[in-house]
């Protein structure tokens, strides 16, 4: 067994599709489906299960697939702890949101002191941004609600509140506060089914005796906003930081029960190696939250 081999079986584990991962891989599709075949000889079990010419990771796939995934992550730890060490490379930081806040003022505060540093940043859900931990591919994941998942430790950044936006000269327009319950009836706007704002959008109105009728949905946030001026349904957002925005806001409404609010929180795979501009970011992160949390406190 080598590490050719075990990167083959992760592509085809990838794809469950041998022409695909030989496509990726740059290789013959026969040459390949040897080396897998010489694979589970060696290891005594079928990876893999075969209908036709289908192919699916078995269990006994996914349980290898697991140990050969944290082999190549310790392998890559490995190689981003000695360029740490050598300090040759410049340094970048992998991220990942899924949360609405903006965060340009907070990396624009840091590039001053570290400018040196680039960062990498994707967006995705939940489920996505929990992989990508796993996989070795970020080094940070900034949700809400925090990821959750074996080895993976997070740290709560702010808590905020989430108010029921309805459109101007909608009937609760003229309210200050409401029951969430009061607008069951309503179509709602929310982003797609994975991400964590449609999770609480769902989650608060469960806990409030009803299922919401998701009238409208979206991968982008600020789209959440334009769809309720449009009259085209209701939607459940915190509003801290729209003060920076040009567009006319919908009216925000004080949700009296159940409790509204909604935590972000940092997430990291633990054991993993961080690089030295990393762990500085990390510090920052949790300084300037809590610089805003005494900031705010009365």
């Amino acid at each position: 067994m080598d590490l050719l081999q075990l990167k083959y079986f992760q592509t085809v584990a990838k794809h469950e599709h041998i022409t695909r991962a030989a496509e990726e891989l740059h290789i013959a599709q026969p040459s390949l489906s040897k080396v897998i075949t010489r694979l589970e000889e060696e290891l005594g079990v079928s990876l893999f299960d075969r209908i036709g010419r289908q192919i699916k990771l078995n269990r006994f796939g996914k349980a290898f697939l697991q140990r050969v995934a944290k082999a190549f992550l310790e392998l890559e730890d490995g190689k981003r702890e000695l360029c740490d060490m050598q300090g040759n490379e410049k340094p970048v930081i992998n991220l990942a949101f899924n949360n609405f806040y903006s965060f340009a003022k907070i990396l624009t505060g840091y590039a001053k002191l570290y400018p040196q540093t680039s960062f990498r940043q994707t967006i995705g859900s939940t489920a996505k941004m929990r992989q990508q931990l796993l996989n070795g591919d970020i080094d940070f994941g900034i949700a809400s609600p925090p990821i959750e998942g074996d080895s993976i430790e997070s740290i709560p950044l702010f808590t905020e509140e989430v108010f029921l936006l309805v459109p101007h000269g909608h009937k609760f327009a003229n309210c200050e506060n409401i029951k969430l319950m009061e607008a069951a009836h309503e179509p709602f706007i929310s982003l797609k089914e994975g991400f964590g704002l449609r999770d609480l959008t769902e989650g608060f109105c469960r806990q409030a005796g009803f299922t919401p009728n998701i009238a409208f949905e979206s991968d982008i946030a600020l789209n959440l906003i334009d769809l309720v001026n449009s009259n085209l349904g209701i939607a459940l957002l915190p509003i801290v930081q729209w003060s920076t925005l040009p567009e006319n806001l919908p009216v925000a409404l004080h949700i009296t029960e159940p409790l509204c609010n909604r935590t972000t929180a940092l997430s990291f795979l633990q054991g993993r190696y961080l690089p030295q501009a990393a762990k500085e970011f990390e510090d920052y992160l949790l300084t300037y939250f809590k610089q805003q949390e005494q900031t705010a406190a009365p």
